[in-house]
């Protein structure tokens, strides 16, 4: 190999060891969540960065690990990206349905109606 293929190989790899670390500080932090959509990006972006550096080291192991990294990263992609598509499905408006009936009741009494009891003065005086 090149010298300036291995360069680039090594920078590529810093590159996902930083990305690995990122996500990893952020979740621990609390301003992502393992959900989120960064936090899976970094993740699959430090797997897949990773995975080229041991390969072509032939560090097999790390290469195998990275692989399983980069499905389980794919997988949490693809339930991310279903959420957001029902998430907007339920936030299409629908338009309310019609009621039957008017249901509001107005009570009042009519002005020309004399109340049933009359009131009257009470002496407090006694």
């Amino acid at each position: 190999m090149s010298f300036s293929m291995l360069t680039l190989v090594t920078a590529l790899g810093w590159v996902g060891a930083v990305a690995g670390l990122v996500a990893y500080a952020m979740a621990t932090q609390g301003r992502w969540t393992p959900g989120s959509l960064p936090f899976q990006v970094a993740n699959l972006t430090a797997a897949t960065l990773m995975l080229v550096v041991s390969a072509v080291n032939g560090v097999w192991p790390a290469a195998a690990s990275n692989v399983a990294w980069i499905v389980i990263g794919a997988q949490a992609l693809v339930t991310i990206a279903r959420e957001r598509r029902r998430a907007g499905d339920e936030t299409v408006e629908r338009p309310e349905p019609e009621p039957e009936h008017e249901s509001v009741i107005t009570l009042r009494r009519p002005d020309d109606v004399e109340p049933a009891v009359e009131p009257r003065a009470v002496d407090l005086a006694a």
